[in-house]
Formats: structure tokens, C-alpha cells, sequence
């Protein structure tokens, strides 16, 4: 049937687009909702299958053979179904054990994908490591192998570890995003760099790979711009780099610095953050915040830099190439401060 000209004409008019973006975004919307209607579905399948199974063998006294059993005459009963492998079917049971005590976690497992879970349960050995990943992997929307190079780059050590004076100088409500957003320590091994190099060379090479950066910044920023001018009283400053804190709602003022950490950093920093939030913070947005990205750093120098600045400041070291593991458990807040944090995300 011809289409009416009149339709053709209101199918080409300005308003096309933003009929067509909104109704985009209403099927990805429920795309996602029908993903976690069907995933909680999946995962609470097997969170009581894993249930039924440890009842009986703590309960009757049945062995590991159960398992076997169960795996051969679920697939031979439905043979179009996948999942029910012998060994999905020992992390199934291992699933239910792992979490059955810990009510905290419970809803979460839930909200993310199986694949995502196995991930998490074969890499992290620890309870708050664990339920780092699971809140970070619901909050972010981390895929699989994006959550399994967070882990191998020890992003909760870093998390944990991250040198800030935010418990000072944020709310309650903004502290545990700010502490969450900078890292102790990021890996930049997207960068090809040959030693020696200046900053200004640094600085052109992560603009030249603009997204792998802000991903490797921990995902929630957006570029502002390089070289930030800012004008105070006639004289020139500039930024090297500016970044806005999606989830922070605030701007964040990077300095990098292919040497060692300087307590005298920390004023340029604080004298930058004053700039900004008097020329160019918006209102509704939260107090500049600065990250300074060293080399390296000494971080009792860095404790002591930091224990009278009046401006929200964290320092950071970079590593442009992969590095081995470096022992980071022992140096940890206690559990219960891990825990607060967890509960801010």
C-alpha cells in the first residue's frame, strides 16, 4: 500500500530524530531489563539448585558423585539446554556455598552476569575483594573482560590503597565515590613511550589515545580538554590536563609528572582547584577535585604533603607498561574500613 504523502512529510520533518533517539533508547531499556529479568532468573536457577545439592550431601550423606549424576540426567533430559556441564555444575554447588552466609552480598550476585561471577569466584579469594568486584561490575556495567583485566590489575588493591585527604575535605555522600575514583596506582600500557620522554610528551600520548585514558582512569570521566588555561589577574596558568567526574558532578584537575612526588606539588594543585571553582564551576557542581600522577611517590612524603591542604587532592603513581604483581594485601585498611567504603558504592 502506497504511504500517504502527508506521512512522508512528517517522517522527513525535523522532529525524525529525536523520535527515533527516544524510542532507541526505550528498546535498549528494555533489552536491559529483559537481561536482568532473565539473568536473576538463571542465577536464583542456580543458586537453588546449588541449595538442594549441599543439603543432601551435608544432610544425607551423599558424595561428590551426586554432581556427576545430576549433570548427565539434566542434559540427557534436556538436551537444548546448556549450563548443566559436570564442572558448571560443581561451580553451581560452589556458588551456593561461597555466599550462603553472607546476606550482604546475596542480592548482588544476582545483578550481574553468571560469566561475570565465575570470574569473580576463580580469581578473588578474599570476602570484601569479592564483593568489591560484584558492586563495581553492577555499578559500572563492567563486561566480563573488562572485569577480569580490572582484577588482574589489582584495581581493588589500588581502590583501597588510594592516598587522598577526602575524609577531610569531602561530605559523606561525595567521600566514597572520590576515594573509589582515584587509584593508588594506573597502568597505562596502551602507551608507546621509549625513555626518556618529557611530560609534555606524556601528556600528547595519552591525548592521542584519548578513550583507552579515560578507561584506564576508571570509566566515569569525561575530557575537558588539555593545557587548561585558566587567567588570574592578568597572568596565564595552564592545566595539563581536565577531566569532569560524571558520578562526582564535579571538574578534576590532572598533573602529571614523569619524576618523583614533591610536597611543593601539592600547592600548585590546591592554587589550581581555588582557580576552577571560582572561574569555572557551574552551579549544582561539587568542589575541583586534583589528581597528581607521578612516577613515583614516597608515601609518608605524600601523608605529610597532604595533612593540611585545604582543597580535595589525591596522588597517584603511573606505570606505562604492565608490571609484575606487586604485594599490596599487606598494606590494606583493616576490614571494617574496606567495609564502609564497599557500602558507599
Amino acid at each position: 500500500m502506497e504511504t500517504p504523502k502527508n506521512d512522508r512529510v512528517t517522517v522527513n520533518s525535523d522532529d525524525y530524530p529525536v523520535l527515533l533517539s527516544e524510542v532507541k533508547e526505550r528498546i535498549r531499556s528494555a533489552q536491559y531489563e529483559a537481561f536482568k529479568a532473565v539473568n536473576m532468573e538463571l542465577v536464583g536457577l542456580y543458586w537453588d539448585i546449588g541449595r538442594k545439592i549441599v543439603e543432601r550431601q551435608e544432610n544425607g550423606g551423599w558424595g561428590k558423585g551426586v554432581v556427576e549424576k545430576l549433570s548427565e540426567d539434566i542434559r540427557a533430559e534436556f538436551p537444548g539446554i546448556t549450563g548443566f556441564s559436570r564442572r558448571n555444575v560443581f561451580y553451581i554447588r560452589d556458588f551456593y556455598l561461597l555466599y550462603r552466609h553472607d546476606e550482604k552480598v546475596q542480592p548482588l550476585v544476582a545483578q550481574i552476569g553468571w560469566s561475570h561471577n565465575l570470574a569473580i569466584m576463580e580469581r578473588c579469594k578474599d570476602t570484601l575483594e569479592r564483593e568489591f568486584y560484584l558492586r563495581m561490575t553492577k555499578k559500572y556495567g563492567w563486561s566480563k573482560n573488562v572485569l577480569i583485566h580490572q582484577i588482574e590489575n589489582q584495581t581493588y588493591e589500588k581502590s583501597m590503597l588510594g592516598q587522598t585527604n577526602f575524609d577531610r575535605e569531602l561530605t559523606p555522600e561525595l567521600r566514597a565515590q572520590a576515594k573509589l575514583a582515584v587509584k593508588d596506582e594506573y597502568i597505562f600500557d596502551f602507551l608507546e613511550l621509549a625513555e626518556p620522554y618529557s611530560e609534555r610528551e606524556l601528556e600528547k600520548a595519552l591525548i592521542a589515545r584519548i578513550e583507552d585514558f579515560l578507561r584506564a582512569m576508571g570509566g566515569m570521566f569525561a575530557f575537558m580538554g588539555s593545557q587548561y588555561r585558566q587567567e588570574v589577574d592578568g597572568d596565564e596558568f595552564f592545566i595539563d590536563l581536565l577531566l569532569f567526574h560524571r558520578t562526582l558532578k564535579a571538574l578534576v584537575a590532572v598533573e602529571l609528572k614523569i619524576g618523583k612526588f614533591q610536597p611543593e606539588f601539592i600547592g600548585k594543585m590546591q592554587f589550581y582547584l581555588r582557580a576552577l571553582d571560582k572561574q569555572v564551576r557551574q552551579e549544582g557542581e561539587n568542589p575541583s577535585i586534583g589528581i597528581i600522577l607521578c612516577r613515583e611517590k614516597n608515601r609518608t612524603v605524600v601523608e605529610y604533603a597532604l595533612h593540611d591542604a585545604s582543597k580535595s587532592i589525591g596522588v597517584a603513581t603511573y606505570e606505562i607498561t604492565k608490571t609484575l604483581p606487586k604485594a599490596l594485601r599487606g598494606q590494606l585498611p583493616s576490614p571494617k574500613e574496606i567495609a564502609a567504603l564497599l557500602e558507599g558504592i
